[in-house]
């Protein structure tokens, strides 16, 4: 058996706790701030949009993460993580900022996440995001198949395709149909059991 270590490398929002704008619409009412990358493909423009809806709102930094605070991971994705963890090396590669992630991270167990920043002012409202890195995830996916690691990448919108095409296998989970429709070439799953089985069977079937 190959002797190749092996990295799931899983999107956050959709994938394992709801999708953090969509809930701070729901607690504001703006239905504007339902949009996330399901709906556009273009990360900054989708970004941009929700800077200035927020500024036209008064609503903070500290606001927002008060709706983190009330959020749990998805049903069964706690017990995810600790069998990916236990089985593999997990990374959790998301477009969300580290402002945002730590509370869900803590509910998680700790997962290693890799993400971005948020700039605020002297008032707590957020002035703009910087980027770790530009297309983030295909570069961390890259740079973990040059560090020789076999990885599977996980996720659900369209600023997840990149990372699937640079991984060694790509799964799309819950995703919505446009996504389905637009990378047909990827396997859908839709739970946790049915996820760890198709880790189970791409790692069986290259022997790994």
């Amino acid at each position: 058996m190959s002797k190749k270590a092996v990295v799931i490398a899983m999107d956050l929002e959709g994938v394992m706790v709801p999708e953090i704008w969509i809930a701070v619409a729901e607690k504001t009412g703006i239905e504007k701030l339902r949009l996330t990358t399901r709906d556009i493909s273009d990360y900054d423009i989708l970004m941009k949009g929700r800077l200035e809806i927020l500024r036209q709102n008064n609503l903070t930094l500290s606001d927002i993460q008060g709706v983190i605070e009330t959020l749990n991971p998805l049903p069964g994705a706690k017990e995810y993580v600790e069998w990916a963890k236990q089985n593999f090396q997990l990374i959790i590669l998301s477009d969300t900022f580290y402002e945002f992630s730590a509370p869900l991270m803590k509910k998680l167990n700790n997962p290693t996440i890799f993400c971005h920043f948020l700039q605020t002012d002297e008032k707590n409202f957020i002035t703009d995001y910087k980027l770790r890195q530009t297309d983030a995830k295909r570069k961390a996916v890259i740079a973990l198949r040059n560090l020789d690691f076999f990885v599977i990448s996980i996720g659900d919108s369209y600023n997840d395709t990149t990372m699937l095409g640079e991984a060694d296998a790509g799964i799309l989970f819950r995703p919505p149909q446009n996504v389905i429709d637009e990378f047909p070439q990827y396997p859908v799953v839709t739970r946790y059991d049915q996820l760890k089985k198709t880790i189970t069977d791409i790692l069986a079937e290259k022997n790994i």
